[in-house]
């Protein structure tokens, strides 16, 4: 089982989180999104670097998503957890068993009090695979995973 860290908004200002709790996924691109250029994304949000972390992720692995504290901040809150429970490669969608939510928003989830965690590099849409095996990410990913 390996660990995720996924984004809550498109292009860093649309708000896409209530959609993904009440639809039951999590999606790192919309291939029928007509008014973005992938050609606009570069490095660590490069479309390619996403798609290729999206091919690793596996049913029954955990996700987080999380949203960065402002622009230079070190910290990134936790939103919602949840567990894959099926993928569709096509689609590059991830249908998620959403099992929490932060306390400060409306949905019929049970709730954990916002944590804010350290940043870790994870400022793109996509981040891992993580394993508790490795000693350096276990600390962190029971911050972000414990609640």
């Amino acid at each position: 089982m390996n660990y995720w860290l996924v984004g809550a908004t498109w292009g860093g200002s649309e708000d896409a989180l209530e959609v993904f709790l009440k639809r039951g996924y999590w999606y790192c691109w919309d291939l029928n999104k007509e008014d973005v250029n992938p050609d606009e994304f570069k490095g660590g949000n490069s479309i390619s670097r996403q798609l290729s972390s999206f091919s690793c992720i596996k049913v029954d692995d955990r996700i987080a998503v999380k949203r960065l504290c402002g622009k230079g901040a070190k910290d990134m809150r936790i939103l919602a957890l949840g567990i894959v429970k099926d993928i569709c490669h096509k689609e590059h969608r991830i249908y998620v068993d959403w099992i929490a939510v932060t306390d400060s928003i409306d949905a019929n989830l049970p709730k954990f009090k916002e944590k804010k965690v350290d940043l870790g590099g994870c400022i793109s849409s996509i981040h891992g695979p993580y394993s508790l095996e490795s000693e350096n990410d276990k600390i962190w990913l029971q911050q972000i995973f414990c609640i």
